[in-house]
């Protein structure tokens, strides 16, 4: 009775805004008290041709479909069939294949923010309603604790992902109902999450989450709903006060952020996703609530995953073994883990705090992972797909259509579903741009005054951007500009005159005045090749250098060589001229590349001996002219070696 009036509640609160759920972004921060940017809607802002486009186009034609006729094969929606009844089959896959079918949702609810796609909408139906089919009366919904497991129902909390499993379920279905209106799967999701708290919590049966991921959909929850008991159970399961109560009384409790509240935190470790969906959530929470306790322990973190744990592509987590975070530069190349999931959570964790103060320093982490440790995890056709990423490869098969483990491939896809909405953000002073892209804002301003932004723009490639303001009315606002960090002598016009104001690297530029239609922002961005060097206690590269030229990173490929010489065997020339960056528009469908000269020895390092003298060493060498590739496009070509960070020779 209790949980039928509570979702008779949430339909009468959901209903009194019909056209509410057309309003939210990403996140919901339009109420957040500690939010000084809130998050405009997908569907307000168009994407126009070029680099990020021409990705999500081939996202929603190749990979999504794709990915669903996979997860079809695998058994990921028989494994609900199976629990309704509607189908007699053995169950399939891992226990937490559940949320790789949530995450799929999620995409297609994105895409459908944006645009109208029938078929894609009728197979989102088609999923929800055998999804619903398998729920319980009490609410409970997991495909793998049933039947003879349904006795291990949260007694394996460290390992089970039933509360993950159903973080995923809340925020599909919250994106769903952001698409369409159809609340279907956002009340089966409400009704698991009513069942925890009714039976779980302060006084009732512990409750932790051993993969973080509930959190933070339950602060999403909350916003959606306005719900407190929502966020109040997030934040339970962030005091770990369960956590140190099983592992008193003698469980095995082996996880991240073990028998310690999250506020006690001073360092990120172990498993990379688990560590950074935990720190989402708390910022999440922090979001809402202003608690210092949380604000503190974020920015340590933060800090401690800046300064001496994030790989120069955005990528995280250096340890194969628990897919963990090292000490710090502990970031070898050749295993780094990297997990493509990993990076995709930096970049939450990252907009988030971004939403929390308008520093550019997180945006730049956000550009960076997005750019490079998140899209390189999927090939260039949208079939393939990398669950690590590392710096370095001798040419082991890297990409694979299919994981037993299959995380990566939905979030990646719901992840470039949703870039639209991470372009542009709002708060009380006037409206801010993130990412540069061709695309139109179509929104308003935080006083109701409606506005577009039309940005005209090469980016990466090119460094020229162009912002025409229309409001709807000549209206004084703010228009926050970032300026890259690595931008050295960024130019900034408005209407063809210098803007007021330096526009600093690294910073936001405030433009504040009274804007009329048709107003131009002209912002300028240097996009030389420069040579990267990392810090001298990166063992793994020391006297060895990176090129990046705009938020690209590149690496060279074997194919760029010929035969018989081995990425391995070559030092790059960063001398006067030594980088020439050439558009090469046949190649891994138009990519701006590094021209550059390098050598190599006569004798190639493969045969050489282990240990020689040095007066032993080759010191005779010819010189190469290369060319280095964005390192998100490696592995498109075939298995190949490849290395990012690479040896320097200066010459004259």
């Amino acid at each position: 009775m209790r949980l039928a009036l509570t979702a008779l509640l949430f339909t009468a609160a959901l209903s009194a805004a019909p056209d509410d759920w057309r309003e939210q972004g990403v996140l919901n921060l339009a109420n957040s008290p500690r939010a000084r940017l809130h998050s405009v809607p997908v569907r307000a802002v168009k994407m126009g041709d070029g680099f990020w486009s021409a990705r999500m186009r081939t996202n929603v034609e190749r990979s999504i479909p794709t990915m669903l006729a996979l997860l079809e094969e695998h058994g990921a929606v028989d494994n609900f069939r199976r629990v309704s009844g509607r189908k007699q089959v053995a169950r399939k896959g891992p226990l937490y294949t559940d949320s790789d079918l949530y995450k799929w949702i999620e995409a297609a609810a994105f895409v459908l923010q944006g645009e109208d796609r029938p078929e894609l909408r009728a197979h989102c139906d088609r999923l929800i309603g055998e999804i619903l089919a398998a729920q319980e009366p009490s609410g409970y919904l997991n495909t793998w604790y049933v039947g003879d497991r349904e006795k291990l129902r949260f007694t394996e909390m460290q390992r089970g992902h039933e509360l993950y499993c159903l973080g995923h379920l809340l925020q599909a279905g919250i994106a769903y109902w952001r698409a369409t209106g159809d609340r279907r799967l956002l009340d089966g999701g409400t009704r698991f999450a009513d069942y925890l708290v009714r039976d779980f919590g302060p006084g009732k049966r512990p409750l932790l989450t051993g993969h973080p991921e509930l959190e933070l959909a339950l602060a999403e929850l909350y916003r959606t709903t306005g719900e407190r008991r929502y966020l109040d159970l997030a934040a339970y399961l962030l005091s770990g006060v369960e956590r140190e109560r099983l592992k008193l009384s003698g469980r095995d409790i082996v996880y991240l952020f073990s028998g310690s509240p999250f506020t006690s935190r001073t360092i990120f470790e172990g498993h990379a996703v688990r560590a950074l969906y935990a720190a989402s959530g708390a910022a999440d929470y922090y979001l809402e609530t202003g608690d210092a306790a949380y604000w503190r322990t974020l920015e340590t973190l933060w800090q401690d995953l800046v300064t001496g744990k994030m790989y120069l592509t955005g990528g995280v987590g250096s340890r194969a073994q628990g897919e963990a975070f090292g000490r710090p530069y502990e970031l070898p190349n050749r295993d780094a883990y990297t997990e493509s999931c990993a990076a995709i959570a930096n970049l939450m964790f990252n907009w988030r705090m971004l939403a929390a103060t308008g520093q550019a320093r997180f945006t730049g982490v956000i550009e960076r992972a997005l750019y490079n440790g998140i899209n390189s995890g999927m090939s260039l056709d949208g079939r393939l797909y990398c669950y690590r990423n590392p710096l370095e490869s001798e040419g082991e098969r890297i990409r694979n259509p299919w994981y037993e483990t299959t995380c990566c491939p939905p979030n990646l896809e719901r992840t470039f579903a949703s870039l639209p909405g991470y372009l542009y953000s709002t708060s009380a002073e006037g409206v801010w741009v993130h990412l540069y892209h061709n695309s139109t804002l179509d929104w308003h301003l935080e006083d109701g005054t409606p506005i577009v932004l039309r940005q005209t723009t090469g980016y990466p490639w090119s460094g020229e951007v162009s912002i025409k303001v229309n409001p709807a009315r000549e209206t004084e606002f703010t228009v926050f500009l970032r300026i890259p960090a690595w931008a050295e002598r960024p130019g900034v016009r408005v209407n063809g005159a210098e803007a007021s104001g330096n526009p600093k690297p690294g910073e936001y530029l405030a433009l504040r005045r009274s804007w009329r239609r048709d107003d131009v922002i002209t912002l300028s961005l240097d996009m030389p090749a420069r040579v990267t060097v990392a810090h001298p206690m990166v063992s793994e590269n020391f006297s060895r250098v990176a090129i990046e030229r705009g938020p690209l990173v590149y690496c060279l490929e074997q194919h760029e060589l010929p035969p018989g010489v081995s990425v391995f065997d070559v030092s790059i020339d960063t001398g006067a001229e030594g980088l020439r960056p050439e558009y090469a528009p046949e190649l891994l469908g138009g990519v701006w590349t590094i021209q550059t000269r390098a050598v190599t020895g006569t004798r190639p390092l493969s045969g050489q001996p282990l240990y020689q003298t040095q007066a032993q060493v080759p010191t005779r060498t010819r010189e190469l002219r290369l060319r280095l590739i964005p390192y998100y496009a490696w592995a498109n070509r075939g298995q190949a070696p490849m290395r990012v960070w690479l040896p320097r020779t200066s010459r004259p």
